[in-house]
């Protein structure tokens, strides 16, 4: 599929990023994500996934908690991880926080050593999957940093998985290096990851009705934790087709 380069595309090759605006309901925000790309089934096997606090994940950094989520790509155990991301905003949380961060892994990757690259280049890792009602992956083995036919690159990464093996531990987790993916040396590439984007982030409080779209295959993105329960985004996966 060849993306027709309007301003707004323009800006998410550019920069990795763009707000779509004036957007109210689920059809049009199909509607307006179209040119982009294919919807494509989540974890749930659903094409949208709603993003809101639910009880019983208080202890947890997850989607439906209100905690700080850290730096992560979305589904790093597909192959290939969905191109883009939208976050369509239906309530904002009220207290002014609960952000999407976003910052360019791209950049992050070019701030390591050489030796450092030669790991996340050539180290390959698995990622785990998730398979709910024929949806899904079992997973992946491949580096940090994937390099396409196409001459482009596929970052994949988890603060969670490299400092505790799990995708959404519980906030106090403590793992033993050598039950790491990448063991100490990916505890210490994540705890610069983080570093590197509190440095470099750009946040995002979506307006309401409004769309954020990121390269999620390129950016880096966490979530700012928030105490406005009614907060509620709904999410999309887009592929390129």
């Amino acid at each position: 599929m060849t993306t027709a380069v309007t301003p707004r595309t323009q800006e998410l090759l550019d920069q990795g990023y763009t707000l779509l605006d004036g957007i109210t309901t689920d059809e049009q925000a199909a509607a307006a994500l179209q040119d982009l790309g294919a919807l494509i089934p989540q974890y749930d096997g659903q094409l949208r996934y709603q993003v809101k606090a639910a009880p019983g994940f208080e202890d947890r950094r997850y989607s439906k908690s209100t905690n700080t989520i850290l730096v992560h790509t979305e589904a790093p155990g597909w192959n290939p991880p969905p191109r883009y991301l939208a976050l369509h905003c239906r309530v904002q949380a009220r207290c002014g926080s609960g952000q999407t961060e976003l910052a360019d892994a791209y950049a992050f990757i070019a701030s390591l050593s050489e030796e450092e690259r030669q790991t996340v280049q050539g180290k390959a890792i698995d990622w785990v999957g998730h398979n709910t009602g024929g949806t899904g992956t079992a997973g992946v083995r491949r580096p940090v940093v994937e390099s396409t036919p196409e001459g482009r690159d596929i970052v994949r990464f988890s603060y969670n998985l490299l400092t505790a093996g799990h995708y959404d531990p519980p906030i106090d987790a403590d793992v033993p290096a050598d039950e790491l993916p990448l063991g100490s040396l990916g505890r210490e590439l994540a705890v610069r990851a983080e570093s590197f984007f509190r440095d470099n982030k750009v946040s995002v409080l979506i307006p309401e009705e409004s769309i954020l779209v990121w390269d999620n295959q390129r950016m880096l993105h966490a979530r700012s934790s928030y105490s406005d329960a009614r907060r509620h985004l709904t999410r999309y996966w887009l592929q390129e087709s």
